[in-house]
């Protein structure tokens, strides 16, 4: 491969990205490559380049593309990415999901020089409450991130490679019925509320682990929390186990008109990586044409997540040649 090889690369998956004429699916699948790239690329000035061509992406009207770019240079673990997410918070006029995410992007980050203008969104009277709210998360995880108690703390290895907006709770005796109550304790801080649903996840995973069905019936539980950021969380990590015991809840969830566009349209996705699973293709087929445009576009991404389960797939992105060779090593 020659030495411009990557560059020309992530100028092509920049281009799938950013054009409206590229289906969404495939503009899904060029922003998980440039996550990869973002990460992984062999030199800065290649990560830099891959952080552009997401931020790039902020151009776009769907929120919910743009909510997923806020969300990938969150996971790509480079504080390069920190800049376009501060411009991206502190836009008034930019969709609260999109602000949202920016903000808990931050937070994965472990961005300390963000805490003051997390601090002043957090604090603001005037903003809606799931920017608040992701906030108070975000701070709370970079405060525990450079933290004495951190380097204490034994944590689980967890099966995701995600970072959480949360770490779970440190390994301890804590049952699924005791990590249950604390997820649903709303006088507890928001931050431990997060922890113990990450440690349910985790006692959910492998799906055959005893803990598994009754650690996502306790996620489930969250379903009906008064804070629409936490519901989006929990569908969001249904998303990430994938265990058929959860269907019903994300399918109830996805069905109630009445609930907020970022539930419903995380539980649109979750179904799609339950996409194996008897029925599940068509109830998302039932939203392909919902009032909500977020959720209509989640339907049609997770349609193509069910495509990619079905196909057998080795990897979900537009993976270049460079980036198997990096992952590889």
């Amino acid at each position: 491969m020659t030495a411009d090889a990557p560059a020309t690369t992530i100028a092509s998956l920049r281009e799938s990205l950013c054009s409206e004429a590229t289906p969404l699916p495939l503009r899904f699948r060029a922003l998980f490559s440039l996550k990869h790239l973002a990460r992984h690329a062999e030199t800065p000035a290649e990560s830099q380049e891959a952080i552009d061509a997401i931020a790039a992406g902020f151009a776009s009207p769907s929120a919910l593309l743009k909510h997923e770019l806020a969300y990938c240079l969150g996971q790509s673990g480079n504080m390069e990415a920190a800049k376009p997410l501060r411009a991206v918070l502190s836009d008034l006029h930019e969709d609260t999901m999109c602000r949202h995410e920016a903000a808990e992007a931050l937070g994965a980050l472990g961005d300390l020089n963000s805490l003051a203008l997390l601090k002043q969104f957090r604090d603001s009277k005037d903003e809606d409450v799931v920017i608040t709210e992701t906030c108070e998360l975000a701070i709370d995880r970079i405060e525990w991130e450079n933290s004495e108690e951190r380097k204490k703390e034994k944590l689980h290895q967890s099966d995701f490679a995600s970072i959480d907006p949360a770490p779970p709770m440190p390994e301890t005796s804590q049952t699924v019925d005791d990590l249950g109550k604390t997820l649903m304790d709303t006088s507890a801080p928001l931050f431990l509320r997060y922890r113990a649903m990450f440690a349910l996840r985790d006692l959910a995973s492998p799906p055959d682990l005893p803990t598994a069905v009754p650690a996502v019936l306790a996620l489930a539980k969250g379903l009906a929390d008064s804070s629409a950021l936490f519901r989006h969380e929990i569908a969001f990590v249904f998303g990430q186990l994938s265990h058929p015991a959860s269907i019903p809840a994300l399918t109830e969830a996805l069905s109630n008109t009445e609930e907020a566009s970022m539930v419903r349209h995380e539980a649109a996705e979750a179904l799609g990586s339950l996409g194996e699973e008897e029925g599940v293709e068509e109830i998302l087929k039932r939203f392909l044409h919902d009032k909500e445009k977020v959720v209509r576009e989640s339907v049609i991404v997770a349609l193509d997540m069910v495509d990619y389960e079905q196909s057998g797939q080795a990897e979900y992105a537009l993976i270049p040649e460079s980036a198997e060779a990096t992952a590889a090593a």
